[in-house]
């Protein structure tokens, strides 16, 4: 019961939101409150939050000031008790092309570790709520690791997915080699980081990374149906769901099932 209470305790916190992020629940359909991305809320009961990266000429390079309004959307979309699920997207030619290296090229040493570079990056991955990635066209270097970040990964047949960051004489810097190793395995994911050599959506279904490929038009229908499928269940039973299968990736066999069964017998109390 004490492992319930602290996952409750973290899903159902309240989040202290500036008074512009509370602004943007009102005008989220406007595109007002961001520059870099698009927001609204979607589906028949407009319970699913929905994010499109919006930086066209870029192919939706992540920049430092995309990555923070991504961030203070989904902390808009975890405050708001209608929205179970968030569904995060990008244009049909560009997921993310990648991380925006015009902005990174002349950081030092110095700035990156001093200053934990990327670190707000990671914001996707400790969302409450459960995360779906929707891929058309490039998700290359960050954004391979953005849709990775993600709970799940709808893509469309024409996507591309590859950690090329070699090429540019460096390596992944959020997440890219450990959770595509821990999604495709450790030889794919070898080749992908060592060659920068991309996989397309069949194949990235078939290692294991992307869950279903679909037409190129029917990917982010697609992924909001599913988000409304997850959020017309218990929102907080959904959070330790979620909460449990990520589990698996951070303790051996035995400990995970420990855990899944304290999680499991505390969904009695709901």
């Amino acid at each position: 019961m004490a492992a319930f209470c602290r996952v409750a305790a973290s899903i159902l916190k309240p989040v202290n939101l500036l008074p512009s992020a509370l602004s943007a629940v009102r005008h989220c359909s406007s595109g007002g409150q961001y520059q870099y991305i698009l927001v609204d809320k979607k589906g028949e009961k407009k319970n699913v939050g929905f994010i499109q990266l919006n930086r066209p000429k870029a192919l939706n390079a992540l920049c430092d000031g995309l990555m923070i309004e991504v961030g203070k959307a989904l902390d808009t979309f975890e405050q708001d008790a209608e929205v179970g699920a968030i569904v995060i997207t990008g244009s049909e030619r560009a997921f993310a092309a990648g991380a925006d290296i015009k902005e990174m090229q002349n950081r030092t040493f110095q700035e990156c570790f001093g200053g934990n570079f990327l670190a707000h990056w990671d914001r996707v991955s400790t969302v409450k709520k459960p995360v779906i990635a929707a891929v058309n066209g490039f998700a290359l270097g960050g954004g391979c690791e953005l849709a990775m970040m993600c709970d799940i990964i709808f893509a469309g047949e024409k996507a591309q997915f590859g950690q090329p960051e070699i090429l540019l004489g460096t390596i992944p810097g959020s997440g890219g080699t450990q959770r595509l190793t821990r999604a495709v395995g450790k030889s794919l994911a070898m080749q992908m980081v060592l060659t920068g050599d991309r996989i397309s959506a069949q194949e990235a279904k078939q290692s294991g990374l992307v869950s279903q490929v679909f037409p190129v038009d029917q990917v982010v229908p697609e992924a909001v149906r599913c988000g409304e499928k997850i959020a017309s269940n218990s929102k907080l039973v959904s959070a330790m769901a979620k909460e449990a299968v990520n589990a698996a990736f951070e303790m051996t066999l035995t400990e995970g099932n420990r855990y899944e069964k304290r999680i499991f017998h505390a969904t009695f109390a709901t």
